[in-house]
């Protein structure tokens, strides 16, 4: 993939731009390889590539620049912006919003973040969009000073950027390196993007964690769906669901599902789309769902599941959740992973299930992440 902005020394984030990309995946398999195949050498699916360019579904900047002139991308060593508004990681779609988003700030004079000074408003732009174009726009204000000038401006902003349909305002008053904070101010009447992955509209909202690659995302879901399918279980946890991709994906008629999830806005969505797909919440064909931490899962459902879906973040699991599937009467575990060094340790703490199937996914071109999902045996 070109980068200009790579080129010119202003942006480095795509770490291996420069390797050809076949090389790349090659690289990636490998690695998750060496970590995982020590744990009982499963056989690998070939992995999924992604396209290399025009991914992401999410955009998340940095403002900065002036009153009336705003940057939108990354901060130099300085703390300057960086204007990346026509990264290529970006779809058609996105880019134009970004560029549609500019002008908005700069026409309704939007106070930039001066992270050096300690002084300013607006500090991040995170735009999401999904297949069909449409958009979630989340303003990050260091306060509710300039509030007044987003929520008095809407119509312009509808005008500017019409395909968005979320649009809020998110509200993080300290100075250090999070993007977001706790409070979020809901500008439209829609407060959930649809997102269409495999023919299920799944829906996030602002504060919701969804997968960056919309398209290879389809592709695990697809995979994890086939492997649960193929085990035919009567019953599965799925631990970390976020907003429910996997539980909704291998719903079944005969088969119970319940998903877990601490983000109480991700288990929202996860249960409107669970109610427009007329899914009941008990009984044989259920989804249901839990605001609950993953680990403490065992101890608020009753009984145990036939197989259990772990999607953890980079940490991996908890020791106790380890320690709970190892010693549980659970069958099959699939392990979907973004970290195949915490995945390996993961596995460590569970020798009685064994890798049988294992496939990567990459999501994340140009870097050095990926995604890995494994089916686990007992036995």
């Amino acid at each position: 993939m070109e980068c200009g902005y790579y080129d010119r020394d202003l942006c480095r984030s795509c770490t291996v731009i420069e390797v050809p990309y076949a090389r790349q995946l090659a690289r990636k398999q490998q690695l998750v390889r060496d970590l995982v195949d020590s744990h009982g050498e499963p056989r690998w699916l070939e992995p999924v590539a992604s396209v290399e360019a025009g991914f992401r579904n999410k955009a998340k900047m940095v403002v900065a620049g002036k009153v009336g002139a705003p940057t939108l991308g990354i901060l130099d060593r300085g703390g300057r912006g960086i204007d990346l508004r026509d990264c290529p990681l970006y779809p058609e779609p996105l880019t134009r919003a970004i560029h549609a988003l500019a002008e908005f700030i700069a026409r309704v004079r939007l106070l930039p973040y001066d992270v050096a000074k300690r002084r300013g408003e607006l500090k991040h732009l995170i735009v999401t969009g999904n297949p069909d174009g449409r958009l979630m726009i989340r303003f990050v204000l260091r306060s509710t000073g300039q509030l007044a000038k987003i929520r008095d401006n809407t119509d312009l902003l509808r005008e500017l950027v019409p395909h968005a349909d979320v649009l809020s305002v998110n509200i993080q008053p300290e100075h250090k390196a999070v993007i977001e904070g706790a409070e979020e101010i809901l500008l439209s009447r829609q407060g959930e993007l649809i997102m269409p992955v495999n023919g299920i509209d799944l829906r996030v909202r602002p504060r919701s964690f969804f997968q960056t690659n919309t398209r290879v995302t389809e592709q695990l879901y697809r995979q994890v769906a086939d492997w649960v399918d193929a085990v035919d279980p009567a019953s599965v946890w799925d631990l970390y669901c976020g907003v429910g991709g996997f539980a909704l994906h291998v719903a079944a008629p005969t088969r119970e599902v319940a998903g877990t999830e601490i983000s109480a806005e991700a288990v929202a969505s996860a249960r409107d789309t669970a109610r427009a797909m007329g899914l009941p919440d008990e009984g044989p064909g259920s989804v249901r769902f839990l605001a609950d931490d993953a680990a403490a899962t065992p101890a608020d459902l009753p009984g145990t599941p036939e197989l259990a879906i772990v999607n953890p973040p980079r940490r991996g699991l908890e020791a106790s959740l380890c320690a709970w599937l190892e010693n549980s009467s659970v069958d099959h575990v699939v392990y979907s992973s973004c970290n195949a060094t915490t995945l390996a340790r993961d596995l460590g703490r569970m020798p009685s299930l064994r890798p049988v199937e294992a496939r990567l996914l990459d999501m994340f071109p140009h870097t050095g992440h990926y995604e890995v999902a494994v089916l686990l045996r007992r036995g």
